[in-house]
């Protein structure tokens, strides 16, 4: 079970992994072991409330197909389970970065103190000013 949050867990029947060999520099090992792990997730066949599979779907994000599938490849460890951790820590993490909800902002005004304050900075700014120029009658 991949948990998600307190509430929302993923069943590890919906997420497939299978193990591939690596590619790039390694020698010997990358080319005789299966140390890399390919993950794919179906949002549309998953058991994820619809609010988030909503939300993936919606999102244009490089990990995920126009058929709604999420595909990693991890393969930065020499072990096939640090591979598997790897890859599911960050299909959690896609998972919570494209599901959080922005929080409303919500419109204030400035008190009533606050207005006498700039009010009166203005007119004290506004005097300072005002001797600053030249002095007639003399």
């Amino acid at each position: 079970m991949i948990e998600i949050s307190r509430s929302v867990a993923i069943p590890d029947e919906e997420v497939t992994i299978t193990a591939i060999r690596a590619q790039g520099a390694g020698g010997q090992h990358v080319n005789k072991t299966s140390t890399a792990i390919h993950l794919r997730f179906d949002i549309n066949a998953s058991s994820l409330p619809e609010e988030y599979k909503r939300r993936l779907l919606a999102a244009s994000h490089h990990l995920i197909t126009q058929e709604g599938v999420v595909i990693i490849k991890a393969q930065t460890h020499r072990s096939q389970e640090m591979n598997r951790e790897e890859a599911v820590a960050r299909l959690i993490a896609l998972i919570r970065e494209l599901t959080v909800t922005q929080k409303s902002r919500k419109a204030t005004k400035p008190t009533r103190a606050s207005k006498v304050r700039r009010r009166e900075a203005k007119t004290q700014r506004s005097a300072t000013k005002a001797l600053r120029g030249k002095v007639r009658g003399l």
